[in-house]
């Protein structure tokens, strides 16, 4: 079957061209409205607002809504892209296109050498004291909950670090937090020969 034939049989021959794209039209918005008020249901409560008019009306508002990708050349001279953002796109059919989650993912960028490894964290419009900091053998949670903006991520390293190392500070709304690695250096057990 032709491409016109599938279109005819779609939207008829009898009205004119503007009449099939009207219908065109309408059809579009229909599964427009039906995806958005299926993620309307899936969108947690603190991204959705009503916010009232001077002159009475009241309007939804929903967000902030953030995806992207930050892409730096890594150590060994090779492209690394990570995501960041509060939604990422449904891997599965059946699952909703958007994972929302309530916080943000700030833009965060790893520096690693051969002893330390560096985190810049870009966090916006908080406070030093919102800031909630938790580091693993190998990882680190950021965490902020403040009532306006709220980020967070998990990090994890491909080496262990030195927790009591750790050094922070917070200037201009970027992070900086570096540890030192755990060197694993055996220096071995002496045996005794019988």
């Amino acid at each position: 079957m032709s491409f016109w034939d599938e279109w005819f049989k779609r939207f008829g021959r009898r009205d004119s061209f503007f009449g099939g794209f009207d219908r065109m039209m309408r059809e579009m918005e229909k599964e427009m409205a039906d995806m958005i008020r299926e993620m309307e249901g899936n969108m947690p409560d603190e991204m959705r607002r009503e916010i009232k008019a001077p002159d009475g009306s009241t309007r939804k508002e929903y967000g902030p809504f953030v995806y992207g990708y930050s892409v730096k050349i890594g150590p060994d001279g090779k492209p690394v892209i990570r995501e960041f953002g509060n939604m990422k796109p449904g891997l599965d059919s059946d699952e909703t296109p958007l994972g929302l989650q309530g916080k943000r993912e700030p833009l965060v960028d790893v520096i690693e050498d051969d002893v330390s490894i560096k985190v810049l964290a870009e966090l916006p419009g908080v406070e030093k004291s919102d800031i909630k900091l938790l580091a693993t053998s190998s990882g680190l949670t950021i965490n902020v909950d403040n009532p306006e903006r709220q980020y967070y991520k998990e990090l994890e390293f491909d080496a262990e670090i030195d927790r009591k190392s750790a050094k922070s500070s917070y200037r201009n709304g970027v992070l900086e937090v570096s540890f030192k690695k755990k060197s694993h250096v055996d220096e071995g057990t002496p045996i005794n020969i019988e």
